[in-house]
C-alpha cells in the first residue's frame, strides 16, 4: 500500500498533469524556435509592432480590442482577418476595429523568413503582448503553436454588450473558460481604450427614459464630458477615452481607481463596482498596481488559450485576409 505522502505526491503531479493540458493543449512555450533556422520570428513580430506603436500608440487599443473579438467569436483563430462580404469584419461590433494593416506586415515579414511556418493567429497573440509591453505593462511570454481558421461569418459574431449585466458578463466569460476574476482583469484592457459619444449619449442625457444622467455616473464627471466631449447636440460623434485621458495610452490600473470614483464610461465597467462578487476585485487592483500588470498578463494567456486549433487543424494561412 502507498504511504500518504507518495500518494499525494502523485495526486499533485496528475493535477499538475491536467493543469497543462487543460489550459494551453498543444500550445507551448518557444513553440517556434529551431523552426525558421536561426530567426527569431516572435523577434521579428515585435520589430513591426515597435515601429508601429512610436507611430501611433493607439495602436495598443486596436490590437487588445483585436484579440479579444477574434478569441470570443470561434476561438483565436485569427477568423476576424479574413475579409469576405459576409465576414467577422462587416459585423457592427467589428466595423470600428483597426490595426489589421499591422497584422498584414508582421505576416510578410515573417513570411520573407520563414516562409508557411507562422500562423496568422500567433500573430496576433505576440503583437497585441508586445504592445502591452510598450505601453507600460510588464513583458511576459505566451505559448504559441495555434493555427488559422477557415471560417469567418458575420453571422457568428456575439460580443458582450458595453450594456451587459455584471451577472451575464460572468456568464458569458465562463463559456470561454474565464473566470470571474479574469472578467475584472481583461475589461481593465479598457485602461487603453476609447468608445463614441453615441454609445453613451443616453447616460449623459435620458438613462432608460428618464430625461436624466445615469445617477451612477460621477456628476461632475457628467458636467465635464457634456460641456466639453459630448454636447447634447453636436453632429460629432467625438471619441471618449475609457479611463482617465492623462493615463489612456498607458497600460496601468489607473482604470479601476476612474471607477472607484463613478467615472466608469460603459455601463460594465462602473457596474463592476456595485455588484458583490466582483468590487472586492475592482478594489483589490486599485490598490495595487503590479497585481494589476502581473495579474492581466496572466489573462492575456489565458484569453489566447480559448478554443485554439492546434497540430494538424486549420491551417497556417499564406496571406491573412483570405484562406489557403
Amino acid at each position: 500500500m502507498k504511504s500518504p505522502m507518495l500518494l499525494n505526491a502523485t495526486v499533485f503531479l496528475l493535477q499538475l498533469i491536467s493543469f497543462g493540458t487543460s489550459c494551453n493543449g498543444a500550445l507551448q512555450y518557444g513553440f517556434y524556435r529551431g523552426k525558421c533556422g536561426t530567426k527569431d520570428v516572435e523577434a521579428i513580430i515585435a520589430g513591426v509592432v515597435r515601429q508601429r506603436f512610436f507611430a501611433d500608440s493607439k495602436i495598443v487599443a486596436a490590437l487588445l480590442r483585436m484579440q479579444f473579438h477574434d478569441c470570443f467569436v470561434n476561438g483565436c483563430d485569427a477568423s476576424i482577418l479574413l475579409d469576405g462580404p459576409f465576414s467577422e469584419k462587416t459585423a457592427p461590433p467589428n466595423l470600428s476595429v483597426f490595426g489589421y494593416d499591422l497584422i498584414d506586415r508582421a505576416k510578410a515579414a515573417v513570411e520573407a523568413a520563414c516562409p508557411g511556418v507562422v500562423s496568422c493567429a500567433d500573430i496576433i497573440i505576440a503583437a497585441t503582448r508586445d504592445a502591452i509591453a510598450l505601453a507600460g505593462g510588464l513583458s511576459y511570454q505566451v505559448p504559441m503553436g495555434r493555427r488559422d481558421g477557415t471560417i469567418s461569418l458575420a453571422s457568428r459574431v456575439n460580443l458582450p454588450s458595453p450594456s451587459i449585466t455584471v451577472r451575464q458578463s460572468i456568464q458569458v466569460f465562463q463559456s470561454k473558460g474565464l473566470n470571474t476574476y479574469d472578467m475584472v482583469l481583461l475589461l481593465g484592457g479598457h485602461t487603453v481604450g476609447v468608445t463614441h459619444c453615441s454609445i453613451i449619449r443616453d447616460r449623459l442625457y435620458n438613462f432608460r427614459g428618464t430625461g436624466k444622467p445615469d445617477p451612477s455616473l460621477n456628476p461632475i464627471y457628467v458636467q465635464i464630458l457634456s460641456n466639453m466631449v459630448c454636447p447634447r447636440f453636436s453632429n460629432f460623434n467625438n471619441f471618449v477615452f475609457l479611463d482617465d485621458p492623462s493615463s489612456a495610452l498607458k497600460v496601468d490600473n489607473s482604470f479601476y481607481k476612474q471607477l472607484l470614483q463613478n467615472k466608469g464610461i460603459l455601463p460594465i465597467d462602473q457596474a463592476l463596482t456595485s455588484d458583490w462578487s466582483t468590487r472586492w476585485i475592482v478594489h483589490q487592483l486599485a490598490g495595487n498596481s503590479n497585481l494589476f500588470l502581473t495579474r492581466f498578463n496572466q489573462a492575456m494567456v489565458k484569453l489566447a488559450s480559448v478554443q485554439v486549433l492546434t497540430g494538424t487543424q486549420g491551417q497556417i494561412r499564406r496571406n491573412c485576409r483570405r484562406i489557403n
